[in-house]
């Protein structure tokens, strides 16, 4: 199982945010490139962005930062959400060096938008599913839809996804506790590889993640438990290692 770095972008600044709360930040750097920096050094083996303004914008906001960070990092996949609604979005992204594109709101909102960008880059787009109590949020977690979590996984999977992204919006940037059972109940829908994202909190998150890894549990994202010091990255990412065994098909 991937530990994943999580380096959120808000006016070129580096934070994290409490429940999605664009008023509830913390700035963790000024320099996002020198923070992906450090977790590549510490031995990452992807990295997680998130443009911030874009995704309320709703286009791309910070790609120039992305951008400096994938030429910085050419040999380590980024997977990068935030605004990405349109076909040109996903292609300047991929043009530079991204490996994977995060489609949120434009999934539910438009879900055929995801089959049509899955013909045109496959392998290559990730469906984010944020969720508070089984229901999916859009616009940057400003909105709750009527969508069920469950269910549209399934169709993205069948649509080619190469991956979904499930965070429980209510525990992100929380720290208290990833979700573990809503994730596994997602993995249990689909067969393609799940990443779990909101609220993890220490080692114990990660044990419990790895306990439940056989269910297709490919990656955990991290933010603010490594920014603050309650999970140390290397430590996570070494027993993961370890302890998980799962492998996508």
């Amino acid at each position: 199982m991937l530990i994943i770095p999580a380096i959120d972008i808000k006016n070129g600044k580096c934070v994290r945010l409490s429940q999605g709360d664009m008023n509830k930040e913390t700035v963790y750097s000024d320099d996002p490139v020198a923070m992906a920096d450090r977790w590549v050094e510490a031995g990452a083996r992807r990295l997680h962005i998130v443009d911030l303004d874009g995704a309320v914008n709703g286009r791309p906001s910070n790609a120039d930062v992305v951008h400096a960070i994938a030429e910085a990092h050419p040999d380590v996949p980024l997977q990068v959400g935030g605004g990405i609604r349109d076909e040109d979005s996903i292609q300047t992204y991929l043009d530079v060096g991204v490996s994977f594109v995060i489609i949120g709101t434009r999934a539910v909102t438009t879900p055929h938008f995801v089959s049509d960008v899955c013909l045109e880059f496959p392998g290559h787009i990730i469906v984010g599913l944020d969720a508070k109590n089984g229901k999916l949020a859009t616009n940057g977690w400003s909105k709750l839809s009527h969508h069920d979590a469950n269910d549209m996984a399934q169709r993205f999977e069948e649509e080619g996804v190469a991956a979904i992204i499930f965070t429980d919006i209510g525990r992100d940037g929380m720290l208290n506790n990833v979700n573990v059972k809503a994730t596994v109940d997602i993995c249990q829908n689909i067969t393609i590889p799940v990443i779990a994202s909101g609220g993890i909190s220490d080692m114990e998150d990660i044990k419990a993640l790895c306990e439940a890894g056989e269910e297709g549990i490919f990656g955990a994202i991290t933010g603010r438990a490594i920014y603050e010091g309650k999970l140390d990255f290397a430590e996570a990412q070494q027993y993961a290692d370890q302890a998980c065994t799962y492998e996508p098909e």
